[in-house]
C-alpha cells in the first residue's frame, strides 16, 4: 500500500478555502456521526446523503460533506490536504471553493447515471481537485509512504502517481481484479470527478482564469507540439533545403545531437527556474541567489518574474556581490522597462555603477534615464550622483 503524504509545491498564500472545507467535513462528521442523536441521524439520512434513485437538487451539494466512517473521512481529508492546498493557492479561495463544489456535483451526476444506490463522501470532489493538480503542476513530485512489512518513503512524479496509480490502477484495473468487497465504493463518481477536474482545469488555464506559468500542462504540451512541428517540417527535404540555402539568411539547421542538447538545456533551465521559485517561496533567498547564478551561467539572457528578479538582485546587493547585483538589475530593466519600480531601480543601478564599480558611463546612462521621472528627494539624490559622475567623466553638471 502506498499513500501520498506531501507534494513539493509550496503554497504562496494560505489555502484558506481548503482549510475551511476540511474543517467543515470534520465538523459535520463530529455532529452527525459521533453524537448518536436520533434526530441528527434522521436529518443526515434525509439531507446529507444523495439518493441516486430519487435525488433532490440540494443533495448534489450536501453529500460532499458527509462520510460513512472515520477511515473514510481521514482518507479523503489526507488526499484533499496533499493536493488541495496547492490548487487552492493557485486558483484563489472563491474560485477554488466553487471548483470543489462543481467537481462534486459532476461526480454525483456521473454516479446517478450509472447507479441507483445512495452516495456520500468527498471522494468525487477530491478526484476533481487531484486531476486539477495534475494539470497545474504536472512536473512536480509527490512524497509517498509505503507499507509492506515495514514503512518507508520515496518520491514519485505527480503524473505517474495520479494517472497510473490513483486513476488507472485504483479505479479501473483493481476493481475488475478483486470485485468482492468493493460494492460500496463509488468508482463512477471518482471517474466523473477526475474527468471534470482535468477538463475544467485545462479550460481555466486556456482562458487565463488561472495564472499561467512555464510548467503547467498546457505550456508543456505547447513546447512539445512546437518541437514536433519543427521536426516534421525539417523531415521534408525541400523545406530543409529552403531553410539551409534560401535567399534570406537563416540560422543553420541543428543536427539531431544538437537538437537533443538544446532540449536538454531547455529542460535544465526550466528546472532551475522552478527551483528558484520554490526556494523563494520557502524564504531561502541565499539558496535562490546561488541557483540564479547557475541559471545565468547556463543562459545569461534569462530573467525571472519581476518580483523574483528584484528579490535576487537585492540579495546580491545586500550581501556585497555588487557585480552580480548590477547584472541582475540590468536584466530586470531590460525585461521590465516600464515596471512599477523601474525608475527606482535605474537610480539604484546608477549609484551602484558610480559608487561601487566606478563604471561611470553606465552610471550616467541610468541616472539620466531616471532623472526626468523622479520627484522630491529621489530626484535631488539623482542630480547629486549625476554631478559626481559627470565630474569624473569631465563633463558639465546636469540641469535641474
Amino acid at each position: 500500500m502506498i499513500i501520498p503524504i506531501r507534494t513539493e509545491m509550496v503554497a504562496r498564500r494560505a489555502p484558506a478555502a481548503n482549510y475551511a472545507i476540511i474543517g467543515m467535513n470534520f465538523a459535520v462528521f463530529a455532529l452527525f456521526n459521533l453524537t448518536r442523536n436520533p434526530d441528527f441521524e434522521l436529518f443526515r439520512e434525509r439531507y446529507l446523503i444523495l439518493d441516486a434513485e430519487w435525488p433532490h437538487l440540494f443533495q448534489f451539494f450536501t453529500y460532499q460533506f458527509s462520510h460513512g466512517g472515520i477511515m473514510h473521512l481521514l482518507g479523503n481529508m489526507l488526499f484533499l490536504w496533499v493536493f488541495g492546498n496547492s490548487v487552492n493557492a493557485k486558483m484563489g479561495d472563491v474560485a477554488y471553493f466553487v471548483f470543489y463544489l462543481a467537481g462534486g456535483v459532476f461526480a454525483a451526476t456521473a454516479f446517478a447515471f450509472n447507479d441507483t444506490n445512495r452516495l456520500l463522501g468527498a471522494s468525487g470532489s477530491i478526484a476533481a481537485v487531484t486531476t486539477a493538480y495534475l494539470v497545474l503542476f504536472p512536473r512536480s513530485r509527490v512524497t509517498v509512504m509505503y507499507v509492506f512489512f515495514f514503512i518507508g518513503f520515496f518520491e514519485l512524479p505527480a503524473t505517474l502517481l495520479i494517472l497510473l496509480k490513483i486513476i488507472l490502477w485504483d479505479n479501473i484495473i483493481a476493481p475488475t481484479m478483486h470485485p468482492t468487497g468493493i460494492e460500496s465504493v463509488a468508482f463512477s463518481a471518482h471517474i466523473g470527478g477526475y474527468a471534470f477536474g482535468f477538463v475544467a482545469g485545462a479550460l481555466l488555464l486556456a482562458g487565463r482564469a488561472i495564472p499561467r506559468d512555464h510548467f503547467d500542462m498546457l505550456s508543456l504540451f505547447d513546447r512539445w507540439n512546437r518541437r514536433r512541428a519543427f521536426q516534421t517540417a525539417m523531415a521534408d527535404p525541400e523545406t530543409r533545403r529552403r531553410a539551409e540555402y534560401g535567399t534570406v539568411a537563416r540560422a543553420p539547421t541543428l543536427s539531431k545531437a544538437e537538437q537533443v542538447a538544446e532540449e536538454a538545456k531547455f529542460d535544465a533551465i526550466s528546472a532551475l527556474r522552478a527551483q528558484i521559485s520554490l526556494l523563494l517561496d520557502q524564504g531561502d533567498t541565499a539558496g535562490a541567489a546561488r541557483t540564479y547564478e547557475e541559471l545565468a551561467m547556463l543562459d545569461p539572457s534569462q530573467c525571472l518574474s519581476a518580483r523574483n528578479q528584484l528579490t535576487i538582485a537585492r540579495e546580491f546587493y545586500a550581501t556585497g556581490r555588487t557585480p552580480q547585483a548590477a547584472s541582475a538589475f540590468e536584466r530586470y530593466l531590460k525585461s521590465y522597462p516600464t515596471g512599477y519600480e523601474a525608475d527606482e531601480m535605474r537610480l539604484l543601478l546608477g549609484i551602484i555603477y558610480a559608487r561601487d564599480l566606478q563604471r561611470f558611463q553606465e552610471a550616467e546612462k541610468h541616472l539620466v534615464a531616471s532623472l526626468g521621472r523622479l520627484t522630491g528627494d529621489r530626484k535631488d539624490q539623482c542630480i547629486q550622483w549625476l554631478e559626481t559622475v559627470r565630474h569624473s567623466l569631465g563633463k558639465a553638471a546636469p540641469d535641474a
